[in-house]
């Protein structure tokens, strides 16, 4: 069985020979934290931002959408506190040049009664990350006398922004001193118009949310809304983080499904709880396992200043257990910003009460690319299956949702004769009107079904000899690989049927 980081390389080879992702501006050796989204990748990311709108806005009446600009005026990430406080620390190998997250690069010190250990290694979201880290990086003596004392053994893993004067960790890369940690802001810079001096300074958007809070009451005196109401938007945002990795999970352009819901202070805490609760079931519906799904409450010292409670949809991707969406109580803290820098009033006057306030804000706030990698690691299985001569062979297929499947069903004629092309064409013109289909007719049948296994259709029709004495064709399903015979004429019921779509 394959190990979590074989796993891992197999989705990722996958992805690139299907034609789901494939690295940025790769004739020019690519980006480091941009990727680029192929015609079987471009079509899941459409599904799951189409069934997240379905979702939250669609088969809702209190919540409408919205399309911000993703250049905005300077003043509104001075309102959010992007400008001051959006920073990681950095630090950089002065031998190396390498650069690192200060509050991501540590030491280990393993004390086992006779010797002491330190290793450097970068932590990963995996809490267990560090000490994992350093025992793989030991040499196979210092590992070997480690996992036989482990029951002895002590250790204490120091944070380079943490750790007492003397004690930091040395390079991750190669071993070398590092520099004193130092801010850096993660918000990408631009200019607007023809001069680029600081009056004309602008920045690309490192998050979907703020242009909804601006928006806030051009929306409530458009739509005719009342509290409680939300504003849903799906929008590209920048960061330019120091350290892009673990493929499309962290990068420095993406996408994000966001929803800014506002409500009454004393209705917050039920709302939270109701959106956390529906957030996390969105997922389980669209077929991610609840044995890698949880969901996560945040402890009080990870909370954000402006936040009363957040908690995290996390996956436990092959590289460890991350999060893909998180839903917070913001309390009034934005709106109260941006009234305080626009000078514009932020109130919610209730015609029934005749109260004025400022509402709350509950927002989940989820990552498209996330979750379409969450979806890819999910679906990827290998199992066995019968070739044209009825020998099990291998076989690697995509388990999507149907939902989710970028093609929902391939059209074949057997062979290229008796009228099986034209045939098989009528049949696929009829479906594609309706869904993405997809048409292959070349190479043997078997070798066509592994290929969109491979791409993760549900459903393949074949046109064959049978075909012309009877109007009939083989539908053979893509997981349990059944075949059925079904009406020409009736493949297009037949499928959506099953599809739901």
């Amino acid at each position: 069985m394959a190990t979590e980081p074989d796993r891992m390389e197999k989705t990722v080879s996958l992805a690139k020979r299907r034609g789901f992702i494939f690295p940025g501006s790769e004739i020019y050796g690519g980006l480091n934290g941009f990727w680029d989204y192929g015609p079987l990748g471009v079509e899941l990311k459409r599904n799951i931002k189409q069934a997240w709108w379905d979702t939250v806005v669609r088969a809702r009446d209190d919540i409408v959408g919205l399309d911000c600009a993703i250049i905005m005026n300077p003043r509104v990430w001075e309102a959010s506190g992007h400008v001051d406080g959006f920073t990681d620390p950095l630090v950089d190998c002065k031998a190396c040049k390498a650069r690192f997250r200060a509050d991501k690069v540590f030491a280990v010190v393993a004390r086992d009664g006779q010797n002491t250990l330190l290793e450097a290694g970068v932590e990963a979201d995996d809490p267990d990350a560090a000490r994992d880290a350093a025992t793989a990086a030991a040499n196979s003596k210092t590992r070997r006398r480690l996992t036989q004392r482990d029951d002895r053994l002590e250790w204490d893993v120091l944070r380079v922004d943490r750790a007492p004067a003397g004690r930091t960790a040395p390079c991750p890369a190669c071993g070398g001193e590092l520099t004193p940690a130092r801010k850096f802001n993660m918000m990408f810079k631009t200019f607007v118009g023809a001069l680029e001096d600081s009056s004309s300074q602008a920045y690309l958007r490192p998050e979907t949310a703020q242009g909804i809070f601006a928006n806030y009451k051009n929306v409530l005196d458009t739509s005719r809304l009342k509290l409680p109401f939300g504003i849903a938007q799906i929008g590209k945002a920048f960061r330019n983080e120091i350290n892009p990795r673990n493929y499309t999970f962290r990068s420095r352009e993406f996408e994000q499904m966001e929803i800014e819901f506002f409500c009454h202070p004393s209705e917050a805490d039920q709302w939270y709880r109701t959106w956390r609760d529906a957030r996390f079931q969105w997922y389980v519906d669209l077929g991610l396992r609840s044995e890698r799904l949880r969901l996560r409450d945040h402890e009080p010292d990870e909370l954000a200043h402006y936040a009363n409670a957040c908690a995290d949809v996390e996956y436990a991707f092959p590289f460890g257990v991350s999060e893909l969406e998180g839903v917070a109580n913001r309390t009034n803290y934005d709106l109260k910003r941006h009234q305080e820098f626009s000078g514009r009033d932020m109130t919610y006057f209730d015609d029934e009460t005749k109260e004025r306030f400022i509402p709350y804000v509950i927002e989940p706030s989820g990552g498209v690319d996330r979750a379409a990698l969450a979806f890819l690691c999910e679906a990827y299985d290998e199992d066995q299956a019968p070739d044209e001569k009825g020998n099990m062979q291998a076989r690697t297929v995509l388990r999507f949702h149907p939902r989710l499947a970028p093609v929902k069903v391939a059209v074949f004629p057997l062979v290229k004769k008796g009228g099986m092309p034209e045939k098989a064409r009528k049949i696929y013109d009829d479906v594609r009107a309706h869904m993405p289909a997809f048409y292959d007719e070349k190479g043997a049948v078997g070798r066509r079904y592994r290929r969109q296994d491979e791409a993760g259709t549900p459903f393949c029709v074949t046109v064959d000899g049978q075909t012309a004495a009877d109007d009939t064709v083989t539908v053979r399903e893509r997981d349990a690989m059944v075949q059925e015979r079904v009406p020409a004429p009736g493949v297009l019921d037949y499928v959506r049927d099953r599809l739901h779509v």
